[in-house]
């Protein structure tokens, strides 16, 4: 009795979990791809925080060097910290209008009269 009860059970839950979900709607994706996108900005500003920690320490690690007169290797050339500037929402972007490029209009011809 107990072993059919378990069986039983086991199969209405292996039938519950190979159930499909419905397709996600449309304001349901597009939510992903903010949150997504969110996700994304914030990873490059933790990126450039540390960028500019990485070379404060490395200019105070020069200075006390230099004072207590030691030599000082110079600094290995990197990359300048890029801010990757406010968060900007997917869809705010792709509802921008797009700008027109001003040599089209500069490089068309005035008729003369």
């Amino acid at each position: 009795m107990k072993q059919t009860t378990l069986i039983a059970l086991l199969l209405l839950t292996a039938t519950a979990a190979t159930a499909k979900l419905p397709a996600p709607s449309d304001e349901a994706k597009a939510k992903a791809a903010e949150a997504a996108a969110k996700t994304a900005h914030a990873g490059k500003v933790d990126g450039y925080k540390l960028c500019l920690s990485m070379d404060r320490v490395a200019a105070g690690y020069q200075a006390s060097a230099k004072k207590a007169g030691k030599e000082v290797k110079p600094a290995t050339a990197t990359p300048a910290c890029a801010d990757p500037g406010p968060f900007v929402s997917p869809a705010a972007a792709a509802s921008a209008p797009a700008a027109a490029p001003a040599t089209a209009v500069a490089a068309a011809p005035v008729a003369k009269k």
